[in-house]
């Protein structure tokens, strides 16, 4: 077995006080890329820079590169073979949040295609005989499917901000979904995990037992009605997917089901564009997802808190706590506060205001836990882990950090017969019944609630950090830990980690309920878990792993670009190419 790259086990350190790397955190060289001159503050790139979770993915987006076009065009590649070979995170019949740089208008979009209830959905729609929660409806099959967003949204960033044709863009999905790719082990393993579920519908088992079998780590799994759904959204754009045959094969399956959907509302979707949100922590612009992500709002909350320390100075115990009662707090606000911003008020600059964040910090005791419970409020609903996300920088600044999901394993577990389209689940992120815990333990509010056409609260958050020498984007799947994640991805790149390292560092979690703290088998050290003990905290040192990390970032003085792949999952790729090598 491979060790931990240097740079992780002392980054590790660096933050958590780890005596030794997790087994999982094993990671490849790092991969950097740089000029023979380099410059001292450069103002583009020296190339393309693109990390995602497969390397069918990455390789993708580099051949748009190649074919002239920019990071818009590799976005487009990447998450629709994306789409293809991790069905079982994420896929056309889900949605996703795009963080958008346009270097030549010199604008940051965030484009939002979440998915939304469609109009059939009402709280009592999941609710049994007894007047509890149906779970089973809530998240499997049609009635735990939203309406999809990202179909809309890669034709949306083709008309409005690519330069190939959809044709160019999704000629590498087709091609992987006609012509088949390695099944993995993830793949393998969750559908044994939801094989009861997926084997109950005919266009599940028409692509997942073609050939009499489940899948199996190493054959071949082809998808030629999704390759077919993919040539109509290159022909047609918007109307190949939203209406025509693919739309009448969606309602009808969902109908033969006993589901309801309309097609006005699959006509009627729509991706909205954002202002993403904006904030400064210590040297870096941050710019990162607003709701209906809420995930933007509690990293501002928590760096704005951590700001009030200087992290690095601290002894390893002391600024795990830290960092841990800043995310207690963010999560409770998150759970109170947050929900689609089209049908609820939303307090986002009161939440993400400094000066809220110096009240928080002021209730923070720098030697002891405050107790969750002293924190009134409601746990919120997640994402699962099976989500997925790409980071991508081109040589001409322009850049791209995105995360797209299904929700749960294999989404609801429906595939619409000739379609090849898995839908989601992302029904059950709504708070369904008010007080009862989801898919997840956990419960919601009035402003999660399902009405037709809201989106439903997501942890998504897609970011990038920028300072006068370096630009870092980044995201990951992982739930409620997508959050977490990206916060230590921050803070690890302000304690001047390289890329790979980032990705690789081990996990800490805390979503204020339950009040335990998470950790990555030897994420923390034994002494520290026994201060974090003394000071009041329950500790969980013992969690398999979590997330999968994507981050690029540019060196502007050495000019230099280089890319972090989580090493958790062995088929990601984060691979660099030089101007040079491109058109």
């Amino acid at each position: 077995m491979r060790s931990m790259p240097r740079a992780a086990v002392l980054a590790l350190a660096l933050l958590s006080g780890c005596a030794t790397a997790p087994p999982a955190a094993i990671a490849p060289a790092p991969v950097a890329a740089a000029r023979t001159a380099p410059a001292p503050a450069a103002t583009t790139p020296p190339g393309t820079a693109i990390a995602s979770a497969h390397v069918l993915a990455t390789q993708a987006g580099l051949d748009m590169i190649r074919q002239g076009g920019n990071a818009f065009d590799a976005a487009i590649a990447v998450s629709a073979t994306l789409s293809v070979v991790e069905p079982v995170s994420s896929g056309i019949g889900g949605g996703g949040f795009f963080l958008l740089h346009d270097a030549k208008t010199g604008r940051d979009v965030f484009v939002d295609a979440r998915e939304v209830a469609p109009e059939s959905a009402s709280p009592e729609a999941y609710l049994d005989a007894k007047g509890d929660l149906d779970r089973d409806r809530a998240t499997n099959g049609p009635w735990s499917a939203g309406i999809p967003g990202l179909p809309a949204a890669l034709v949306h960033l083709s008309e409005k901000y690519g330069r190939l044709p959809l044709s160019t863009t999704l000629a590498p999905a087709i091609r992987v979904a006609r012509e088949g790719f390695e099944v993995y082990p993830r793949l393998e393993k969750g559908y044994a995990s939801r094989r009861e579920v997926m084997e109950r519908y005919r266009g599940t088992r028409e692509v997942f037992l073609a050939d009499g079998t489940p899948p199996v780590t190493g054959e071949m799994l082809r998808q030629p009605d999704l390759a077919r759904t993919f040539e109509l959204l290159a022909k047609e754009g918007f109307d190949g997917f939203y209406r025509g045959d693919v739309a009448a094969k969606l309602l009808a399956s969902v109908k033969e089901e006993g589901g309801r959907w309309t097609a006005q509302e699959l006509a009627g979707y729509r991706v909205h564009e954002r202002e993403p949100l904006r904030f400064e922590y210590r040297d870096w612009r941050v710019t990162t997802a607003p709701p209906p992500s809420s995930g933007g709002v509690a990293i501002a909350q928590m760096l704005q808190m951590l700001e009030g320390w200087d992290l690095k100075e601290l002894e390893p115990a002391k600024r795990t706590h830290l960092i841990v009662e800043s995310m207690r707090r963010a999560y409770r606000d998150r759970t109170i506060f947050l929900g689609d911003p089209d049908f609820v008020k939303v307090p986002v600059q009161r939440l993400i205001d400094p000066a809220y964040a110096a009240g928080w910090r002021a209730s923070i005791h720098p030697e002891k836990a405050l107790p969750s419970a002293m924190l009134a409020g409601t746990p919120a609903p997640l994402e699962d882990e099976d989500t997925t996300h790409f980071s991508i920088i081109d040589g001409e600044g322009n850049r791209v950090s995105a995360t797209q999901t299904i929700n749960l394993t294999y989404g609801s577990g429906l595939v619409a017969p000739g379609t090849g389209v898995l839908l989601n689940n992302e029904m059950d992120d709504f708070a369904l019944k008010p007080g009862t815990p989801n898919a997840f333990g956990v419960m919601g509010f009035e402003a999660n609630a399902p009405v037709p056409g809201k989106r439903m609260l997501s942890s998504m958050t897609p970011s990038w950090i920028e300072s006068d020498a370096k630009l870092a984007v980044m995201g990951a799947p992982g739930g409620s830990r997508i959050i977490t994640q990206v916060l230590q991805a921050i803070l690890a790149y302000d304690m001047g980690m390289d890329a790979q390292a980032v990705a690789a560092l081990p996990r800490v979690h805390h979503q204020w309920l339950p009040d335990v703290i998470a950790a990555e088998p030897g994420a923390l050290g034994p002494e520290v878990i026994a201060l974090l003990k003394a000071m009041g905290h329950t500790v969980n040192a013992g969690e398999n792993t979590w997330g999968n990390l994507q981050t690029v970032a540019w060196d502007k003085r050495a000019d230099t670009l280089s890319g972090g792949t989580d090493p958790r999952n062995p088929v990601g790729e984060a691979a660099v190419l030089l101007e040079a090598e491109a058109p």
